[in-house]
């Protein structure tokens, strides 16, 4: 049996001083699709940073991909990002270049060098997202939406076992939200983990799936019915 994607046993977090999460425990399996719901400052963010190994756990222990976060050397984190994909509210694209050099920038940051490898893994994951023929074209000619598909076929260009989404539909307008998160559930279908912090009900609503519920310090879940 596949270890979980996350673990996480009696985790308490700080961000700048301030206690955001306490004694929290929770798993997800590789392969699932989870919410992070709660308000603004109720730690959703703080839990991402730590998963990407930006900030450590005060206390408790932490794995994501069988690395253990608590204890984790700065040497490590490169190790640890190669099996992650960041997927971020205002897209964080660099405009100054093309698309398939946005790709190419996030493939040799992490050791690819080969060029004809790194034009076939763009194709393969601008096709991926349904954008087959931008690989040239510049992001700010692309719509909101075409452009946070290019951010998810930039995370995925390293075939990551968890994709993080923090409010990735939150410059979006409704029908583009939906195009978004039903493209991100769909990668649960090739292995896949992808653990997504929203505010917005409606495509929580849409696209029903587990929960984590962020409220004074602590995280409770909620399975929605007919969802396993």
């Amino acid at each position: 049996m596949h270890e979980p994607a996350v673990v996480l046993r009696h985790v308490r977090l700080k961000r700048n001083d301030q206690l955001v999460l306490d004694d929290v425990s929770f798993e997800v399996p590789r392969g699932q699709f989870v919410y992070l719901i709660g308000k603004t400052g109720s730690g959703k963010s703080s839990l991402l940073k730590m998963l990407h190994g930006e900030i450590r756990p005060e206390a408790g222990e932490a794995w994501i991909g069988g690395m253990p976060l608590h204890s984790l050397r700065r040497s490590q984190v490169p190790m640890l990002r190669r099996k992650l994909g960041m997927v971020f509210q205002d897209f964080q694209l660099l405009y100054d270049r093309s698309v398939g050099a946005n790709l190419e920038f996030v493939m040799r940051a992490t050791g690819t060098r080969y060029r004809e490898h790194i034009r076939q893994r763009s194709h393969e994951v601008l096709d991926l997202v349904g954008l087959r023929d931008v690989l040239d074209k510049m992001p700010h000619t692309l719509s909101g939406g075409e452009q946070q598909r290019v951010v998810i076929a930039r995370a995925l260009v390293n075939r990551p076992e968890v994709i993080l989404a923090d409010e990735p539909t939150g410059h979006l307008d409704p029908e583009t939200s939906l195009d978004i998160v039903r493209l991100l559930k769909n990668l649960c279908l090739i292995g896949v983990t992808v653990v997504m912090a929203t505010h917005d009900m409606g495509v929580v609503e849409r696209f029903p799936s587990r929960m984590l519920i962020f409220e004074n310090r602590q995280v409770k879940e909620y399975l929605p019915p007919g969802v396993s």
